[in-house]
């Protein structure tokens, strides 16, 4: 492919009360674009991922990157949405106006700010990423959503409560090194597994470290062609993507088998001509740890039902044979909505260049992304490898 990340920003992820979605856009974007080393003059197009939903009065906000830099003003920009996969919605758009030649260089920009908002109304507003006419009155939110398919993983599988709580203290432990983190604390694996006053059961069999955070925060990347990656200071190339979307309704599928996953990650690899075995690290979309594990099955690693074996015997922690969120993933660094597909992609690219200081996966050559939106709906995987 001929799309390249040339640079990026990431602000901190957490409740950043100083901030609004208007600054966290503007200075991430001004951020990318100077860690690209290429003038905002020759940025051709703009896209911007933002869920929002409810979370922020001022919406229409796919203009407020032009703020970043003047030299943006009259520049086409778009504002990008798919559940949680809005941040990858965005890159994957930008990446097509790259390849199809309508432009030679894009700013994507992803962003939320949910802290702000009452706790019961973020549950609402995040239930807005389910198909309200079967789960609208979900107890819990999307929280209640992952929660009834932590339970029927369960039913079919038996009780995997140690395998979560070992996906949570991976992730937490992680997250340690991670600059950009909301949590960066080791909980370790005796708090993640016992049901505890400051670990209370949310939904289901999910505790409070089974569910990712609420959060605030804004992600960038300058995607570029060949001619200009050729002469910037750092290049990673995109080997392959694809976008795999599903039917919403949960009663229409196996909630529990993540396909749609399973069509992204297969979809991308054939092209990439890749296996699993190829990949250095991998940044998956935990947003509850019950989706990590199924990812697990999804991706290849495991037979279905056997996801457990996997976190269990060590491979994807940082010393293991496919480290899986080494940046922490969404349970440590945080899930701001639209801002976490573009995240996902900043600290790949990081780990690629050799930039990713205390969570640097040694030797990293090839990484693999994926991002979803809702229960497995919008299923985005990018392969990404080190060009320059």
């Amino acid at each position: 492919m001929t799309a390249n990340i040339i640079g990026w920003a990431h602000s901190p992820f957490g409740k950043l009360e100083d901030e609004t979605v208007e600054s966290l856009i503007a200075r991430t974007a001004a951020d990318a674009i100077a860690h690209s080393g290429i003038p905002a003059a020759d940025i051709d197009e703009i896209f911007l991922g933002h869920f929002n939903a409810g979370f922020c009065p001022q919406d229409f906000t796919a203009a407020l990157v032009l703020q970043a830099d003047p030299a943006l003003r009259f520049k086409p920009a778009t504002r990008l949405e798919n559940a949680c996969a809005t941040g990858s919605a965005a890159v994957h758009t930008a990446i097509r106006a790259i390849e199809s030649r309508r432009a030679r260089c894009t700013l994507v920009v992803g962003v939320e700010q949910m802290s702000k908002t009452p706790p019961a109304e973020i549950g609402r507003n995040l239930l807005k990423a389910s198909y309200l006419k079967e789960d609208g009155d979900t107890e819990g939110g999307f929280a209640g959503i992952f929660g009834k398919i932590a339970g029927a993983y369960f039913q079919a599988h038996g009780d995997q409560s140690d395998a979560l709580a070992m996906i949570a203290a991976k992730n937490h432990r992680n997250g340690v090194a991670n600059p950009y983190a909301q949590m960066r604390k080791d909980l370790g694996y005796a708090f993640c597994r016992e049901e505890s006053p400051k670990n209370p059961l949310v939904a289901g069999p999910l505790k409070r470290t089974d569910c990712s955070l609420v959060s605030d925060g804004a992600a960038a990347l300058v995607i570029a062609n060949d001619e200009i990656a050729a002469n910037a200071l750092r290049a990673v190339n995109f080997r392959a993507i694809h976008h795999a979307q599903d039917f919403m309704p949960m009663s229409t599928r196996d909630i529990i088998a993540f396909e749609g996953c399973s069509v992204a990650w297969h979809g991308a690899l054939e092209r990439a001509g890749l296996t699993l075995k190829d990949l250095s690290f991998v940044e998956t979309h935990d947003c509850f740890t019950i989706a990590e594990l199924i990812e697990y099955e999804a991706m290849g690693l495991a037979p279905k039902g056997r996801g457990a074996d996997v976190i269990k015997s060590g491979m994807t922690a940082m010393t293991g044979a496919l480290p899986v969120n080494p940046s922490g993933g969404l349970k440590s660094k945080g899930h701001p909505i639209g801002a976490t597909g573009v995240s996902m992609h900043v600290v790949s690219a990081m780990q690629l260049c050799d930039e990713a200081g205390g969570m640097q996966v040694p030797n990293a050559r090839l990484g693999g992304v994926f991002n979803m939106g809702g229960a497995a709906v919008a299923n985005y995987v990018s392969i990404l490898e080190r060009k320059y």
